[in-house]
């Protein structure tokens, strides 16, 4: 099998990853839609990968902004999804296929996030689709990026850099409206 001299991620052996690539491209398009993608992924629990996650993910590998994930851009998403697989595993002490409150908490501590005890419940309500008072690979995915894109956007108006930003009603428009989240 043959990738066609297209770069794959590093560490991963191209052949293989381009025989992926060929599989979640069940339209023979030579590129992955949001809806081929989320055919493809599982989050572990039986049920279909979070669209907004998909969604989300597509929006940050579409380099030429066409909507789709070309097999240079797959290349990336494997790699990115892959090191957040390794990471949800690395939180989900019991194994049991979640993240809870507390190992959200963990989690997010050790990216450097400090948070209080009453936001990790507002996440946990946020992205635990299930109801179960859990979140899921996908959902821990989507929360994680969106908590860094906020708060990437956020420190762009901390110019103290103490943790407070004062901006008028157009501004906060503009910066959620310009958030690609």
């Amino acid at each position: 099998m043959a990738y066609y001299g297209q770069q794959a991620a590093p560490g991963v052996d191209p052949n293989f990853l381009w025989g992926v690539f060929q599989n979640v491209d069940r339209d023979r398009s030579g590129s992955i839609s949001a809806n081929e993608l989320q055919q493809a992924l599982s989050n572990g629990s039986w049920t279909p990968f979070n669209p907004e996650t998909v969604r989300l993910m597509i929006g940050l590998f579409d380099r030429d902004n066409n909507g789709t994930i070309n097999f240079q851009e797959f290349g990336s998403l494997w790699k990115y999804i892959t090191d957040w697989q390794k990471t949800f595993r690395t939180y989900d002490r019991d194994n049991s296929g979640s993240i809870d409150k507390n190992e959200l908490q963990s989690a997010l501590t050790s990216f450097g996030f400090r948070l209080s005890e009453r936001f990790y419940g507002v996440l946990l309500r946020k992205f635990d689709r299930s109801g179960q008072g859990v979140i899921k690979f996908d959902d821990f995915i989507q929360c994680c990026v969106v908590i860094q894109t906020l708060t990437q956007a956020f420190q762009n108006y901390d110019t103290n850099r103490n943790g407070w930003i004062q901006i008028n009603y157009e501004q906060f428009l503009s910066l959620v409206f310009t958030l690609k989240v």
